[in-house]
């Protein structure tokens, strides 16, 4: 009997080699999109699997070797997909032509994950609909009114470094920033004092290193094959993760509609939608109130969750790498410094205006978010059969677009010299001689990041504290080059963390 069972698995899967190889491998070549002929069904990915290369890379080695075409294919897991390299059709694809590719593609369920049932993830009227609700929390108003918890989180960063700085001490950045980050989080989504700073073995960072802990094929297949996921029933988000954050938001908007508090807080507009269907400031724009769908408990966690997931790693991670380049460029760190001083001698403070005013401490920024960003490529599902305007390719409903962020960062024709850390790229001047959709740190178009200007505003603040009273240099256990790890998915992670020496100023 097993011999027949093998026997009959080894003539399915040589069936369904022939049939890939043969029927759906061809696809790219019929359809002229490419030469490229892969030799097997997950050829394109093999490395990405066996852990020799991260998923940024794999599409960063894809990008330079055929830029030149454009547009070609390339197959993940057995699916045709589409590998943009012009900057002209990335910006067809992201805002051009935005309705039919306003999907991801990644998994999103709420019966096998509901925490998977975020702005990020989710699809078609019902992203729209609540997209266009949260919005108007994440203006620079709003923003603003978040400013003080950013203030006194930076305060308390910089306050529990001052022992460290004495000694001068090694520290592992990226846990620092993770701890900041949660605080800043935790208290906006889900208006709780985590105290991740201050407490070393603290269970919010245990539980969000759970979220972006260990990768493992389940995140790739999130991105890649998000049907395989439903069809077993696995959840993106580890089920004791999904009832702790579950539970926690449960908890706190009990606590604040029996106790009737009321603050200007993301928690807030999430309880608004729960109770009435609209944010206040809405109601004058509605109309027909009778229409107006309420968010369900668990799709409320899920949007808190969905900013959690947006504004803790990625923020933090973003930090650690500038905080890295300026100590390795004392130059750049002394300028970022000479312009914090004298914000602070005409403002008095690190202001919500004086954070506001530090350009060339922005172009910095910006210049990290080039060579390492967050996410190393961007994903659209196409909705509609189309043709794509200024080419001769037809692309088929379903089909998903990937757009190498990693490989279009780090291109020397549009970057030249793209692995040297060069704020001046981002000056006026430089940045009108790029095509505009050549950066795109958090995407472009109605799909690009809400949070942008929350995640500068903390990056910004959080970093600034700690330039006016200490100084960052490397240390023998700084890898330099830094060398991603090969393990990491969704966010480009720097293999063994990154360590700093810091010390007084």
């Amino acid at each position: 009997m097993l011999s027949k069972l093998i026997g009959t698995l080894v003539t399915v899967f040589y069936v369904l080699y022939i049939l890939y190889k043969y029927v759906c491998f061809n696809l790219w070549t019929k359809e002229e999109i490419s030469d490229k002929k892969p030799v097997a069904p997950i050829n394109d990915l093999i490395s990405l699997l066996k852990g020799n290369l991260s998923i940024g890379e794999v599409f960063q080695n894809a990008y330079l070797k055929y830029k030149a075409c454009r547009i070609f294919g390339m197959y993940a897991f057995f699916k045709p997909t589409l590998i943009i390299t012009n900057p002209h059709i990335m910006q067809t694809v992201l805002s051009t032509k935005f309705k039919c590719f306003q999907d991801r593609g990644v998994f999103c369920d709420e019966k096998v994950d509901p925490m998977s049932t975020h702005l990020f993830s989710m699809s078609g009227q019902k992203w729209r609909n609540l997209r266009s609700k949260l919005t108007p929390y994440f203006t620079l108003g709003k923003i603003k009114q978040s400013f003080m918890i950013i203030k006194e989180s930076s305060e308390e960063l910089q306050k529990n470094l001052e022992g460290k700085a004495q000694k001068k001490d090694c520290i592992d950045i990226k846990d620092m920033f993770e701890r900041y980050t949660m605080d800043i989080i935790m208290a906006t989504a889900f208006g709780i004092q985590s105290n991740c700073i201050k407490q070393q073995n603290n269970k919010f960072k245990y539980w969000g290193k759970q979220v972006f802990g260990e990768e493992s094929i389940w995140k790739t297949l999130f991105m890649f094959t998000p049907n395989v996921m439903k069809f077993f029933s696995i959840p993106f988000t580890d089920r004791k993760t999904s009832k702790f954050f579950m539970e926690l938001f449960q908890e706190n908007v009990n606590y604040r509609q029996n106790n009737n508090i009321i603050r200007k807080d993301f928690m807030n507009v999430l309880i608004q939608l729960m109770e009435k269907g609209f944010v206040n400031n809405e109601k004058d724009v509605i109309g027909d109130l009778s229409d107006v769908n309420k968010l369900t408990i668990a799709e409320a966690a899920a949007q808190a969750f969905g900013f959690f997931l947006a504004g803790y790693e990625t923020s933090a991670t973003t930090a650690s790498y500038c905080l890295y380049e300026l100590a390795c460029n004392s130059d750049i760190q002394n300028k970022v410094r000479t312009e914090i001083d004298e914000l602070l001698e005409k403002h008095g403070e690190i202001s919500y205006e004086a954070a506001n005013e530090m350009i060339y401490f922005q172009n910095v920024i910006n210049e990290t978010l080039r060579k390492y960003p967050p996410l190393s490529i961007l994903f659209r599902k196409c909705t509609r059969d189309m043709d794509l305007s200024d080419t001769d390719i037809h692309i088929s409903k379903e089909t998903i677009v990937i757009i190498p962020v990693l490989g279009l960062h780090r291109d020397p024709t549009i970057y030249p010299d793209p692995d040297k850390f060069d704020p001046e790229r981002f000056t006026e001047a430089n940045k009108a001689t790029r095509h505009s959709y050549a950066y795109l740190p958090f995407g472009e178009g109605p799909r690009m990041c809400m949070g942008m200007k929350f995640a500068f505003l903390q990056i910004k603040v959080g970093l600034a504290k700690l330039l006016l009273k200490y100084k960052f240099k490397p240390h023998p256990k700084t890898s330099i080059p830094l060398t991603l790890d090969k393990k990491s998915v969704l966010i480009v992670t720097a293999k063994g963390g990154i360590h700093l020496t810091i010390e007084q100023r």
